[in-house]
């Protein structure tokens, strides 16, 4: 949008030819400020540290590696070279008016759901999400196991006859395993019940532990399979899992509001069926 290029350009433009007017001398005495005060006015359009403050949230990550005192300056001079261009239009086109009022919603929507979900994530709320998840919790049974991928049968079973003379399988799916685990040896790690594809999943659980599966099939491939380890595992620590519960936690009590203030809305839909749907990317419509 042109409107992003000219913030970027003066901006750049800012930093390039420096802001001496606001350049601190080491010995100058701190100045108190708070979010109102006024930094500048341009013909009685004030400036002000709140925006600056705001201005700099928006900047790129490069832009924000820069020493404060270099972005400090620069912000202050691209607000005013924006607030002198914005005061020479005659008045703001109606394609940005539109994009200002889809920003306020989104804005404000952000603002409400951050509130909402700052009450909701309470150390009761997540103590009763661990409880309902994990107090009846079974221990489960996990799987160490390692695997070596290759594209036919035909190899998997050469890999076989060579672990049966003696190869070892971290070696072999090193220079053979086609899938991402090969160079670790094959190793997949822990895993649970659920957690693998249906064919996989069954050669695991049928092997005893340190034995090698015969060729397995999946949608990727044709796998050896080598179950190292199993252990049972009990249900986690709260610490562990407070993450996971605050997130379905934030997620239940956002969807319960935005029910209740859609229940609560006066909403009134037009038919989309006759709408060719291929208008949300037509820009000049904006411009009418």
């Amino acid at each position: 949008m042109i409107y992003r290029h000219a913030a970027a350009f003066g901006f750049a433009l800012s930093l390039t030819l420096g802001a001496p007017a606001f350049a601190q001398d080491d010995a100058a005495p701190a100045v108190e400020v708070q979010a109102d005060t006024v930094l500048a006015t341009v013909n009685g359009e004030n400036i002000t540290v709140a925006h600056v403050i705001a201005s700099r949230q928006t900047l790129a990550q490069q832009y924000q590696q820069l020493p404060d005192d270099v972005l400090f300056s620069g912000l202050v001079e691209q607000l005013i070279q924006q607030t002198v261009l914005g005061q020479a239009a005659d008045e703001i086109s109606r394609r940005n008016e539109i994009i200002l009022e889809n920003t306020r919603r989104e804005m404000a929507a952000a603002q409400h759901v951050d509130a909402i979900v700052t009450d909701a994530v309470t150390e009761d709320a997540l103590q009763k999400a661990y409880d309902a998840q994990y107090a009846d919790a079974e221990p489960t049974k996990e799987f160490s196991a390692a695997h070596i991928l290759v594209a036919t049968e035909d190899e998997a079973k050469e890999l076989i006859t060579k672990l049966d003379g003696g190869a070892d399988f971290a070696e072999l799916a090193k220079e053979f395993s086609t899938g991402p685990s090969g160079p670790g040896g094959g190793d997949l790690g822990w895993f649970g019940p659920g957690m693998m594809v249906k064919p996989f999943e069954d050669a695991v659980f049928a092997l005893e532990t340190g034995a090698v599966s015969a060729p397995v099939q999946t949608q990727f491939g044709w796998h050896v399979v080598k179950l190292n380890e199993t252990r049972m595992v009990g249900a986690p620590e709260l610490d562990e899992v407070r993450a996971e519960l605050a997130a379905q936690i934030e997620a239940d009590a956002v969807d319960v509001a935005l029910q209740a203030l859609l229940d609560g809305a006066t909403i009134e839909r037009t038919a989309l069926e006759g709408i060719d749907p291929a208008v949300s990317r037509d820009m000049t419509l904006l411009d009418n």
